[in-house]
């Protein structure tokens, strides 16, 4: 018989659902894989509460799928592992109601345990539990928020095969200009945010401010911060769904590649992080007007880790293509106050709210894992009171560090197998696992001939 975990949701919480949610007919138990993608299945009504009351048998490859969901052998997970089910159990405060389906849904998300109760060192959500437990142990609760940077393009086929920007609804237009912090094509796309913002607030999920970004067909949402960093995770999660799901039934794709378009900009997934004492105040809060110490380490420890944890912030051959200069996106480990030239920024504000911004990840990465490598980054810094050197001014992308980010991802793969680091920060059942997956999917694609390939070279060699 399956070990209930001490974590997993009440049934009181299902039960509640249910007599408050009669329309409810069918749920979408969800798991989040390595690469960040939703899996898992559709259970009827009546298979909700035996779910929250003995958890819900999944093999464990599942985790061990690549970006296709082609099974990877590598990862010790699919047939030397006998495909062996482990146990999904609720995760508390996760049930909720999917408010943009037709008849109702609901969704739940689980983690993933061995039978005997300990958590499966092959998910990615308790690497983060981990780590916010052993800085929490230090007296120091991470708190977190994370931006989210995508496009909204076309649904139908163009003949040149590249997305194009999806239609403006009321006005029947197509962005072309890149109108960075334009207002009035935000206007023009009333239904689309009307309907996010509604299925949002169904859901509880704190999205705040919506900006359109630095390329036609490109946006920013917010989402307010979190004093738990596993719920923050969770949020980013729910809102990529959210998107893709109100996206789709407005004839629009939302994209969350990292550079889906040549000549654009990237999109990222920009990590708001500090830490609060026992006291509940903010630990990086200034002192005598000048950045706290504790803050200046764990900026260090993020720049002394960046080549190590690169591959958790960039996980695809398409994430390389967002790094350049000029670009708002980071080209090396520097950091500095108010310039978003930087890799880790320390936005203006409030002394009392200081935090830092970490923009190393593309929007393609999964948030636990980089939430995982970022809290692991900022513990090392803290622990080893490491000094992150003098801020960059001015032109970041023309500053000089110390460390280098790897050059591409197959560097950037090598870097994350030789990292002790990253092995401990992540544990090194799922290092073993990431990597693998990531040595597959690297193999899979170098095989692959492009058709940019068949166009320089087939009838010129």
């Amino acid at each position: 018989m399956a070990v209930r975990p001490a974590a997993a949701a009440p049934v009181e919480e299902a039960e509640a659902f249910l007599a408050a949610h009669p329309e409810i007919v069918a749920f979408d138990l969800v798991l989040i894989d390595a690469n960040g993608i939703a899996r898992g299945k559709m259970l009827r009504r009546h298979e909700l509460l035996p779910l929250f009351k003995n958890g819900r048998h999944l093999p464990g490859s599942i985790l061990g799928l690549d970006v296709s969901g082609e099974d990877v052998e590598e990862t010790g997970l699919v047939w030397s592992d006998g495909d062996a089910d482990r146990r999904g159990w609720p995760i508390a405060g996760s049930l909720n109601r999917l408010p943009w389906t037709t008849p109702p849904r609901g969704e739940v998300r689980v983690m993933l345990h061995e039978l005997d109760g300990q958590p499966m060192a092959a998910d990615p959500r308790h690497a983060l539990a981990r780590q916010d437990a052993a800085l929490r142990a230090m007296d120091l609760a991470p708190a977190a928020a994370f931006e989210l940077e995508f496009y909204l393009f076309d649904r139908g086929a163009t003949t040149d095969g590249r997305p194009r920007p999806a239609l403006l609804p009321l006005s029947g237009d197509r962005p072309h200009a890149i109108q960075v912090y334009g207002v009035d094509d935000l206007d023009r796309m009333e239904p689309f945010v009307d309907a996010v913002y509604r299925a949002a607030e169904a859901q509880k999920l704190p999205v705040e401010t919506l900006i359109s970004e630095y390329a036609p067909g490109q946006y920013e949402l917010t989402l307010h911060h979190r004093p738990d960093v596993l719920a923050a995770a969770d949020d980013l999660v729910m809102l990529k769904r959210l998107l893709r799901a109100v996206a789709l039934r407005h004839g629009m794709i939302a994209s969350f590649m990292a550079k889906p378009v040549a000549g654009c900009a990237g999109s990222g997934m920009h990590l708001h992080a500090s830490v609060a004492g026992a006291d509940g105040r903010n630990r990086f809060a200034d002192i005598d007007g000048d950045l706290a110490p504790l803050l200046k380490h764990a900026i260090a420890g993020l720049l002394a880790t960046a080549e190590e944890a690169a591959l958790v912030f960039a996980p695809h051959a398409n994430s390389w293509r967002r790094f350049a200069a000029a670009s708002y996106a980071p080209t090396q480990p520097t950091w500095g106050t108010n310039n978003r030239s930087v890799a880790v920024r320390v936005p203006a504000g409030a002394a009392e709210t200081r935090h830092l911004e970490h923009r190393w990840a593309g929007v393609d990465a999964n948030p636990y894992l980089v939430a995982t490598a970022v809290l692991a980054g900022m513990r090392h810094g803290i622990e080893a009171r490491l000094d992150p050197g003098a801020p960059a001014t001015g032109n970041g992308y023309a500053a000089a560090a110390s460390t280098a980010l790897p050059p591409d991802w197959r560097s950037a793969i090598v870097a994350a197998e030789r990292s002790d680091f990253l092995k401990r920060a992540l544990g090194e059942r799922l290092h073993t696992v990431f990597l693998a997956l990531k040595r597959a999917e690297y193999l899979k694609l170098a095989a692959e001939v492009t058709p940019a390939e068949r166009s320089q070279l087939l009838d010129l060699i």
